[in-house]
């Protein structure tokens, strides 16, 4: 039998105390890399993420002639030409979603196909919305299973004009056809389908990055932008720490009544995860209806925590969670009652946790399977700080957005242990 890697979590006697340094953005990483590459110049990315996702990113950009460099570990030299060159061999983007959204809507600036795959989880999240609004600026582009891999026949060219874009699935079409835009023929109009924008935080990431690299996008109501074909001019940017990540931290802390410095304070986040503070610092009493939609990557941890909340917590505005990484909603509930049965339960689209303070401290050998996805790996982890028995399978899983996220947790005193079998 082949050994499945794994870690048992052993809860701290103690309240954990310490300080982390946190990662950089990822969301804010890879929009930077994608813009410092269309740019003419050389640009300086500092503080950011070295993980599976910007490494997806930044190979693929060297695929299409962008000079890459790395030379420290939390810092790329980016220099463009303003262009982008056929790449002799189709793009492999694993799971990383923003890499595939993104790099869809600029392989239009290629002379030529491109073809942009992913691994088995990335050949099941929909790309089709992003795709149906490249069509309507002439993009040649297709994804017969409206998933990828996608094959886009681009023209080094974007003809500008307007388009409507359904973002029921994913703010990232959005930020996607916005970088776009930037480098456009003529000025684009992009408009919203509908009446919101799950996780528009994240567009608002997108329109700030596209400033510091010289766009000008305008807000032409709160459904529509316009952004003008002023192209990017290369520059130095510092990228914040990743609030999806302080999260963690923050519901390490209060599980154990510690304090864990991570050097930035909740307000100074501009990644729209920042808001779960608010509901982790009221624990053990959340708000008994948590709207999840504008801080999305945060649900996984907010669940957790709400298992050893007073009183059960119902999570709404979440739907977009079963086109993650994986269907996070099932996979919470699946592993909340694999802790304990009755624990969670879906209602729609909904999750409802069954809070039971009187988890904590009792043994409840469990394996938690992560279905490849960082994000229960480590929001799961946080029931081991309180619950003795638990234990994460496929912990490298983490690497996609965290790689040092189990090294953090051992700094403050968590022991972890190898627990393959």
């Amino acid at each position: 039998m082949v050994a499945v890697p794994a870690l048992s979590i052993t809860p701290p006697t103690q309240p954990l105390r310490g300080s982390v340094e946190l990662p950089g953005s990822k969301s804010i990483t890879n929009r930077a890399l994608l813009l410092a590459a269309l740019s003419q110049g050389t640009s300086h990315l500092t503080g950011a993420l070295k993980s599976d996702d910007t490494r997806y990113m930044a190979t693929a950009l060297r695929q299409m002639g962008v000079g890459i460099e790395e030379p420290t570990a939390t810092s790329f030299v980016v220099t463009g030409s303003g262009a982008l060159t056929v790449p002799d061999a189709p793009l492999f983007l694993g799971n990383a979603g923003t890499a595939v959204r993104f790099l869809t809507a600029v392989a239009t600036y290629v002379p030529g196909p491109v073809v942009l795959d992913g691994n088995a989880h990335m050949q099941k999240r929909p790309v089709a919305p992003l795709l149906a609004a490249l069509g309507e600026l002439g993009v040649d582009v297709a994804a017969p299973t409206g998933c990828p891999p996608v094959t886009v026949q681009g023209t080094g060219h974007l003809a500008g004009g307007q388009v409507t874009i359904d973002a029921g699935l994913s703010s990232q079409y959005v930020s996607a056809m916005l970088m776009a835009a930037g480098r456009a023929d003529a000025p684009v109009e992009v408009t919203l389908q509908g009446t919101g924008l799950d996780a528009r935080g994240y567009v608002d990431l997108t329109v700030s990055a596209m400033r510091a690299f010289g766009a000008s996008v305008q807000q032409e109501g709160a459904m529509s932008w316009r952004v003008q074909p002023t192209r990017y001019t290369a520059t130095d940017l510092r990228i914040e720490p990743d609030a999806s990540a302080a999260t963690y931290l923050w519901a390490a802390a209060v599980l154990t009544d510690g304090d864990i410095d991570i050097g930035l304070a909740p307000e100074a986040f501009s990644q729209p995860d920042a808001k779960a503070f608010e509901e982790i610092s009221r624990f053990p009493h959340m708000s008994p209806e948590i709207n999840g939609s504008q801080m999305q990557d945060a649900v996984p941890t907010l669940a957790v925590l709400a298992a050893f909340n007073a009183t059960p917590v119902r999570f709404n505005g979440i739907h977009n969670l079963r086109v993650k990484e994986c269907d996070r909603i099932s996979a919470v509930c699946t592993e909340l009652n694999r802790i304990r049965s009755g624990l969670a339960r879906e209602e729609g689209d909904d999750l409802i946790v069954n809070s039971d303070p009187a988890l904590a401290g009792q043994t409840l050998p469990t394996r938690i399977e992560t279905y490849a996805d960082h994000r229960i790996a480590m929001s799961f982890a946080l029931a081991g700080l309180r619950i003795n028995g638990i234990t994460i399978l496929d912990p490298a899983c983490v690497g996609k957005t965290y790689p040092g996220y189990w090294d953090a947790l051992r700094s403050l005193g968590v022991s972890i242990s190898d627990a393959a079998s």
